[in-house]
Parts: structure tokens; sequence; C-alpha cells
């Protein structure tokens, strides 16, 4: 969970402000819903992201707080107060689209300004913070260009800048960095962490990126065919995931379908259809599987190899390598066992020199880094 603030600590009953609240929001487009039944409650000053598949409806429920959409049914309150008849450009938020959607004949600064113009601020204050917001996303140097005379990720930071001049509420993100390079993305990604530290505002952020999801967000919300599957921290979502979709849309995982042989609070054995029999040690708190059908879930990260039988035979399968793929700080390894099932490996590059394709080796995890889940 984020942090309290020092107001949340002193003042208890204010920890639980919500600046964005959706209370049973349905949208449905021509017979089609594309939003089921949303609850959701964002907290002041929080960064959370919406994460999904495209045509999860992330983006629908993005427009619905903005107000570029109405609900078909359902109430969205912002910090406190219902939007349902409250049109956008009335609304505490600012968006900063996809596709920028800067004017083309108006410079830099121009469109920073553009906002503060409307509301007939000082020209002294409209110099100030367009200076401010120009410095904070590093294109200070570009005041005075066009946006044809910039590339997509320059143009992505003039669009947030001109979302953050006008100090709104709620800054609405929508997939902010998907124009920029690798690692002009992992800057701003640092960037946009640091500006959300620094202004204190709420950041709703809609992505199909999970790492950016995972880096920057304090709490994740995962959509599925119009519904939120989960809601959690990047911890209790990658960790702890509620189902087998949520741990197969974050990040990668090795799944397992087979049938409950026993189990308790302590141990779990799960049979595959392939004959393997897998060990799930719950953590405290967690859901015991209560139906015959289950899934295994392991992470990449959480298997280890060996070239001889290591001591523990729980959850310890033979197979050979079948490829190997150097990434620099990580090695990825493909291995067949000799079930025939298949699984992804991720280790550190710690070794000198990697081994062979078909090498026999031996892989296993422990039973408190798998999960089972019910199908």
């Amino acid at each position: 969970m984020f942090q309290t603030s020092v107001k949340e600590q002193l003042f208890p009953d204010t920890a639980t402000h919500f600046d964005v609240e959706l209370r049973k929001v349905f949208k449905v487009f021509k017979g089609e819903t594309a939003v089921r039944g949303i609850d959701l409650n964002i907290h002041r000053g929080e960064f959370f992201s919406i994460l999904g598949p495209s045509g999860c409806g992330k983006t629908t429920t993005l427009r619905l707080v903005a107000g570029f959409e109405t609900p078909s049914a359902g109430e969205i309150l912002i910090q406190g107060q219902s939007m349902n008849q409250i049109p956008a450009y009335r609304r505490p938020v600012n968006t900063v689209f996809q596709s920028y959607a800067l004017f083309n004949h108006l410079t830099v600064w121009e469109n920073i300004a553009f906002g503060l113009r409307l509301k007939k601020l000082k020209a002294l204050e409209i110099e100030e913070r367009v200076k401010q917001s120009l410095k904070q996303v590093k294109m200070e140097v570009y005041a005075n260009r066009f946006p044809a005379q910039l590339s997509g990720g320059q143009q992505q930071r003039v669009a947030l800048a001109r979302a953050l001049v006008n100090r709104p509420a709620v800054i609405l993100l929508d997939e902010p960095l998907g124009a920029l390079d690798f690692k002009l993305r992992q800057e701003m990604q640092v960037e946009l962490s640091n500006l959300h530290q620094d202004l204190g505002l709420t950041f709703i952020m809609v992505t199909h990126d999970q790492e950016e999801a995972l880096s920057l967000s304090q709490r994740i919300a995962v959509m599925r065919g119009g519904k939120i599957e989960q809601i959690g921290t990047p911890t209790e979502i990658y960790e702890h995931p509620h189902t087998p979709f949520v741990a197969n849309f974050i990040g990668d995982t090795n799944s397992f379908k087979g049938r409950l042989e026993s189990g308790d609070v302590n141990s779990i054995e799960i049979v595959t259809a392939n004959g393997l029999k897998i060990v799930v040690e719950p953590n405290p708190g967690e859901e015991i599987i209560r139906s015959q059908e289950a899934v295994v879930i392991v992470r990449p990260e959480k298997i280890r190899l060996s070239l001889t039988p290591p001591e523990s035979k729980i959850n310890c399968f033979e197979g050979r390598l079948r490829n190997i793929m150097y990434l620099g700080t990580h090695v990825h390894f493909i291995v067949e066992l000799l079930s025939g099932d298949r699984l992804t490996v991720m280790l550190p590059n710690t070794a000198s020199k990697l081994p062979d394709p078909h090498t026999p080796v031996y892989a296993f995890w422990k039973p408190i880094d798998c999960l089972a889940l019910q199908e």
C-alpha cells in the first residue's frame, strides 16, 4: 500500500478521502456492454493504473471519468461531487491523450499556455507556470517550435506539460509513454513518478504495458471483459494473483492444469494430466482451493536449474534444455520436461559459460514459490 501522508497520520479521518469514485458504472454502446458494473475508489494523491488487454474497457473507463462518455448506469464522483451531469470542460481533470492532441498552428509555449489564457490568468503567472512545466518535462529549448518540428516523444512531453500546467485535481493518462523508444520510455517513467511525488496530484493511467504499470503505480486494477478482475498493489497483483487470467497477463508465468489430490492449510498436492505431482504451500491467509480442478502457476524467476539431482525431490522434474536466450543481465531458458511440459526459466547472468542446448537438467522450485488457483 502507498505511504500515508503526514496529514493522514495527524488526521486519520482524512485518510479515507477519495478523489475519484465509480459506483456500479455501466457503459453500453449500441447494445454492446463495454463497462460492466465497475466499483472503484481512488485515493487522493494516488498513482492508480488501469491495466488490461485491448477491448477490455479500460479506455472507456478513463473517458467516463474525463466526461467524454456518459455512463449508461451508475455514478461517477470526483472529490465527492457527482459528475454525471457535469460536462468534460467543467470537470477538475486534465487528460494526456495517446494521440497528443496538440494544436499544430501553435508553438510549444502557446500550446501549454492555451488553457491558462482561457482562464484569463495574468501574463506574469502564465509565464512562470509555463516555464515551470517546460522545465519539468525537459523541453525548455523547444518552447518556440511547432509540434510538426518535434519527435513523437517530444510531442508527448508537451502534452504532459499542457495537462500539468492547469494543476487539476486529477491527471488522466491514456497510454502516455506509448510513442517513446525504450530508453526514453524508461527515463520518462522516472520523470512521471517524480512529477507525481512533487505535485501530489491524483494520477490515473490507462496502459497495456505491464512493466509500466508495475513500476509507476501504487495500486493497479486489472480489467477483463468490461469488469475488474483484481485490484491491488503491484506486489499483490504480481505475487498473489486471484485468477489465472491475472497471473498470465501480469508478467511471464508457467501454468499447469491439474486435479486436487489432497490439501489442507499447510500443503496442497495437485496432479497434472501429464502426471506431474506439484506441491503448493499456501501463504498465510491465502484462500485454499476447494474445487477439484486447479491451475498451478510458478514464475520463471522462481525456478532453479541443476545439472545434477538436487537433494529435495519435491517439485523437482527432469528435462532438457531446448532454447537459451542471452539477455545481458539475465538468461532465458526453455526446458522441456520428460512429461512433455515446457518451462520458461529466467536466471541472473552469473555464469561465464552457458550450457549447450539439449543438456539434461533438473528444474525445481520451492512449494512456497508457486500458487494454486481455481480454474
